[in-house]
């Protein structure tokens, strides 16, 4: 067993690919898990696995639809009122949407779900995490992040003007790495930490909601790259070292490694995360 156990982690995106791969890790390592999904049946489903094959019980469901802000709030307000603590969120639910679509808040819905919803939960649940020190925020982020092909742009956050959807999706990762970045400078002296990392490219139905031939392609790819299991790797030793592994830092395969110098930016990741509060409602 390792150092989460016994400990109460809650993972997003919890039912499928790398973090269904990472709740089953950490539940043979005697992690309580909360499995955030959007799917009561494949929760329950996943729940039922875990204890069949890990002999580990210790689990439960929120629900939350990470689009939406009112889901996200309603999921915080739930997690909280149940009184447990919370000693690792794992920020893992994640999209790469072929075509423009804004979700019911008025937002792209790349943006929304690859960052803003990190963003937002974290926040809610920042002072459990504080109360539970020491503790830490684990987010899945990506190389992709190059695809942003330089800093971010504050006229345009999130690129709804960009057409191409891999760069959409870049500029979220890039987004991953610098919420990282910032928080951690604020976490300093609390006994919580903020670390990210890149899982490689992993054979899932990531990217399957775009159509036929998207899902085609995903499966044809997947044969020649990582399982679930070898892309959740790194966010399962980053969820269970002990000590906690170098704060604020991006890792690829267990080690640190510095990302593209756009996102190492200490004054875009400053903006990053004031523009976040101001879109999540945070901050006046």
């Amino acid at each position: 067993m390792g150092w989460v156990e016994r400990r109460t982690v809650l993972i997003t995106g919890a039912t499928g690919g790398i973090g269904r791969a990472a709740a089953f890790a950490l539940a043979r390592q005697g992690a309580e898990l909360v499995l955030l999904c959007r799917n009561a049946e494949k929760g329950a489903a996943t729940r039922r696995e875990i204890a069949r094959e890990t002999s580990n019980e210790k689990t439960s469901l929120l629900l939350c639809d990470l689009s939406s802000q009112a889901q996200i709030r309603a999921a915080a307000e739930e997690f909280l009122a149940r009184g447990t603590p919370l000693h690792v969120l794992f920020n893992n639910a994640g999209v790469l949407n072929a075509w423009r679509e804004d979700t019911e808040d008025g937002i792209e819905g790349t943006w929304a779900v690859n960052h803003l919803a990190y963003f937002l939960l974290t926040n809610l649940l920042l002072d459990r995490l504080k109360q539970s020190a020491p503790a830490r925020v684990v987010s899945v982020t990506s190389d992709a992040h190059s695809w942003a092909g330089g800093r971010l742009d504050f006229e345009d956050l999130g690129g709804r003007g960009q057409a191409s959807p891999m760069r959409r999706y870049g500029i979220s990762k890039l987004a991953n790495i610098l919420f990282t970045r910032e928080l951690a400078r604020r976490l300093e002296g609390t006994g919580v930490t903020a670390h990210c990392f890149h899982p490689g490219f992993v054979g899932t139905g990531f990217a399957a909601n775009n159509g036929a031939v998207a899902a085609l392609a995903m499966r044809f790819l997947s044969r020649f790259n990582r399982t679930p299991e070898q892309g959740a790797d790194t966010g399962v030793w980053l969820c269970d070292a002990d000590p906690a592994p170098e704060n604020g830092r991006y890792f690829v395969d267990r080690e640190a490694r510095w990302p593209k110098r756009y996102a190492q930016s200490d004054e875009d990741a400053r903006r990053l995360w004031e523009a976040s509060e101001r879109q999540m409602g945070l901050r006046a």
